[in-house]
């Protein structure tokens, strides 16, 4: 049997998702800004999934605008933003356990002349109210929080922040990063004063390489990428057919029977979560209640290292993670975001991943705790040994 339970990391395609890639491949092929037929077919694919992704957040087409993934829409949201208003104010505001995606343009932004407050969190990875209200000046012109951490899937009071941030200037940017949200909330920005948002293709079993950004209408922000002029001179460069069709539909299934999938979710998570508390010394980083996503949770396993325990369950076909998929690779010493939390040291490194979508099953949950009860304490007397 296997259990993927790294959904957070990358979903599969949806069969609909591959079809219509391989449609918008091999048949209707053709390049979108060419003036011909095979040019208005491939057009219309773009009109269809910006139409669809609109309406899933109710704003206008024009507010929408594709690219590569979350990292290129947090990349050109923050600094693209950051740059257009520059003359306003050079202070931005964003929190500690922000996705590398949101902290390494901040830290670029910094080496232009940008001052950034970091935001701490608390022992659940949220921002405080207080803190955000304390840090706005007259030179605050951006601030960006994440709606759900990735690593620990800590939901962000949102709503609260933006009025915190609209009161205090209305024309205060707000950026969201919901790269782990989209899909798993209903997302308006307009009823939560957000002006930036954006979204990963490959997180709602849509195609890696896909995704889009929302720019409220009037937002001031440059183009990162120039040439061609494609949306509207926003984001150059050759429109990617069957990466937005793709795109657009996995947006589309993802609103369709939303309330039954997230429930599904949530069920999952409380039998993981109740399966975890009953091994012993294993502690849960992530809130069991709606604080926290449906779809993640956190644990560290004490005596355990995360990349020993995580090969462990490889062996036996189940796939998580030690932490954020981006950083990973990078062979970072500790999580961030875990640091973030206070957690206690001897736990720092012992920190396992599980995140489930729709299609995760009750018995891959089972087959992940029962092999967990098996080979932790053989771990254990390993280590200890």
């Amino acid at each position: 049997m296997e259990a993927y339970l790294d959904n957070s990391a990358t979903t599969r395609c949806l069969e609909s998702v591959k079809d219509i890639v391989v449609k918008t491949m091999m048949e209707d092929y053709g390049n979108p800004s060419s003036r011909h037929r095979k040019g208005v077919e491939a057009e219309r694919y773009l009109k269809e999934a910006r139409e669809t992704i609109a309406a899933t957040m109710k704003v206008s087409e024009k507010e929408i605008f594709f690219t590569s993934g979350g990292t290129e829409s947090n990349n050109w949201a923050l600094i693209g933003a950051a740059l257009a208003n520059r003359r306003a104010g050079n202070h931005i505001i964003t929190s500690a356990i922000e996705h590398a995606a949101v902290i390494q343009p901040m830290m670029y932004l910094e080496k232009l002349g940008f001052c950034v407050t970091y935001l701490p969190v608390d022992g659940q990875g949220h921002v405080s109210l207080e803190d955000l209200k304390a840090a706005l000046c007259q030179e605050t012109i951006l601030v960006s929080i994440m709606y759900v951490n990735n690593e620990m899937g800590a939901v962000e009071p949102i709503e609260e922040i933006g009025k915190i941030v609209k009161g205090y200037r209305p024309d205060i940017l707000f950026h969201v990063d919901a790269i782990q949200a989209y899909g798993k909330y209903r997302i308006y920005p307009k009823r939560l004063g957000i002006d930036l948002l954006s979204v990963s293709g490959h997180k709602i079993h849509g195609p890696k390489g896909t995704g889009f950004l929302f720019v409220k209408e009037k937002t001031k922000i440059r183009p990162l990428i120039l040439g061609g002029g494609q949306q509207r001179g926003m984001r150059s460069g050759t429109d990617n057919v069957p990466g937005i069709a793709g795109l657009g539909v996995a947006a589309g299934e993802a609103y369709q029977n939303f309330d039954k999938k997230v429930g599904h979710m949530y069920e999952l998570k409380h039998r993981m979560s109740k399966g975890l508390c009953k091994l012993p010394e294993v502690t849960l980083n992530s809130d069991d209640g709606e604080s926290s996503a449906p779809h993640i949770v956190s644990a560290s396993f004490r005596g355990v290292r995360s990349e020993v325990l995580l090969h462990a369950l490889e062996d036996r076909g189940i796939y998580v993670s030690s932490g954020s998929a981006c950083s990973s690779n990078k062979k970072l010493p500790v999580s961030t975001v875990l640091k973030e939390i206070h957690l206690e040291r001897e736990l720092l490194e012992t920190t396992l991943r599980f995140s489930f979508c729709e299609q995760t099953t009750v018995e891959e949950i089972d087959y992940c705790l029962e092999a967990l009860g098996e080979l932790l304490p053989v771990l254990r007397r390993y280590t200890r040994h």
